[in-house]
């Protein structure tokens, strides 16, 4: 197995010792990846077993868990993202919302199911869970605001029973842990575990907090996992896996629907996913919490790496920073080295005479062939991709993500100028033989 050098360690193990005494975090296990392995972990505090085995629970991680069977019923054409809960589930409460706004958080949902506390109860089945929740506390309409809601996940687990067949952990273990050989992911707990704590503000003693089978609700919070197969999941967040879901189908997922990561702050959601600002850019993944633990799970796929952490308290490590920071310390002390450039073997034809230079309104925009991408700058900064489907060329990253890039064409098959969206792109500042064009294509 690859590892990072003695002094990145080194300052590694730094970063979790600080954050296991500023917490005061009973045990603190952590772990970085890159290109896809574990490069380092370690341990700190009272960790009951061998770090990297060590169970702790993962609390929401267990959502993207959840959104990949979702997103896997999506990918076999049994279910659309825009297809109603009442579609799969019949008459339940708040039928009328959508497996997308489910997964984004923005369906408008109460934030908690009513009834005892979930996250330190036992729980029940899901006709109790609809019964106690039929809808009129919703705290939002349809897709007014990003609103987390734990309940929307609860609900998930319904629909991927109904359409899998058979309970929600079953479908997580043969679907998704066995094909990736994720064997220390659980629904409860197998030793070597860490006992969940909360603890005490003055006096530094330790509650133990309970375990219990969350029922209806398990699709929102109940796995427990190890710092070695989270870093195996960070694997298959990279890269997808051919049976459990393409990576294709997996990147939609990150692309935010809800939250406020294009308004310039730090957060927003996808498909199950969050996004934090970080790394190269945005850090995929999802934090996780339950009384008695704390949990993180983020990767960087330009990077092409990513981090795990989890501790036994209810509170004191900051689980989004924690990523941030320990992705950052990697990178500072090993840069990621870049794939090498090497030549185009191949430009297809209905590209090759939209490369080079190209402007809206005034401003200078270039386009190149790279790889198997037509690729956009503006200043010489990549502003997004597109890539040839089906003979369309596919925004497959940044602002454009998913749009088609039109190229229009004179009688002699010539080209006029770029639809993008609407905007216009042409050979020559405000082109007059073009429309005029409008919007800036680059925001």
């Amino acid at each position: 197995m690859t590892s990072v050098f003695d002094p990145t360690a080194r300052r590694l193990l730094a970063k979790v010792a600080h954050w296991q005494v500023a917490g005061r975090l009973p045990s603190m296990v952590a772990g970085v990846v890159r290109d896809g392995d574990l490069v380092w972990s370690a341990g700190y505090g009272d960790v009951p077993g061998d770090p990297v085995d060590t169970q702790y629970k993962i609390g929401s991680i267990t959502k993207t868990f959840t959104a990949v069977l979702v997103l896997q019923l999506v990918e076999e054409g049994r279910l659309s993202l825009d297809a109603t809960v009442s579609s799969v589930l019949g008459d339940v409460g708040y039928g009328d919302r959508t497996i997308r706004g489910l997964l984004a958080h923005n369906a408008g949902y109460q934030a908690e199911p009513n009834g005892p506390w979930w996250e330190r109860s036992e729980g029940g089945g899901f006709g109790e869970l609809d019964a106690a929740n039929d809808g009129s506390d919703a705290a939002f309409g349809v897709g007014e605001t990003f609103h987390y809601s734990n309940l929307a996940y609860g609900v998930l687990g319904e629909v991927v029973s109904r359409l899998h067949g058979g309970a929600w952990w079953d479908n997580v273990r043969d679907r998704i842990c066995a094909p990736l050989g994720m064997d220390r992911t659980s629904y409860q707990f197998s030793a070597p575990h860490a006992q969940g704590t909360s603890v005490h503000p003055f006096s530094g003693e330790v509650l133990h907090e309970p375990h219990p089978d969350t029922g209806a609700m398990a699709p929102a919070g109940q796995l427990w996992s190890t710092v070695a197969d989270l870093a195996t999941y960070c694997g298959f967040l990279l890269d997808g896996h051919p049976d459990v879901l393409p990576k294709e189908r997996l990147e939609t997922a990150y692309v935010p629907q809800s939250g406020a990561l294009d308004t310039g702050l730090d957060y927003a959601h996808g498909l199950g996913f969050q996004m934090f600002r970080g790394g190269s850019g945005t850090l995929v993944g999802h934090t996780g919490s339950m009384p008695g633990f704390i949990a993180t799970c983020f990767v960087d796929r330009k990077r092409r790496t990513g981090v795990v952490a989890m501790a036994n308290a209810t509170a004191g490590m900051p689980a989004g920073q924690v990523a941030i920071d320990l992705l950052a310390e990697l990178e500072a002390c090993e840069p990621t080295i870049p794939p090498a450039w090497t030549p185009s073997t191949s430009v297809p034809d209905a590209v090759r005479d939209v490369l080079g230079q190209w402007h809206w309104g005034t401003s200078v925009i270039t386009m190149t062939w790279e790889g198997d991408a037509l690729v956009t700058r503006r200043a010489g900064v990549e502003a997004y991709r597109h890539q040839l489907r089906d003979g369309r060329l596919v925004g497959s990253s940044g602002y454009m993500h998913g749009e088609e890039l039109e190229v229009v064409r004179n009688d002699d098959g010539s080209v006029s100028h770029l639809d993008l969206a609407t905007f216009i792109l042409t050979r020559s500042p405000y082109d007059p033989a073009a429309p005029i064009p409008g919007g800036s294509p680059l925001a």
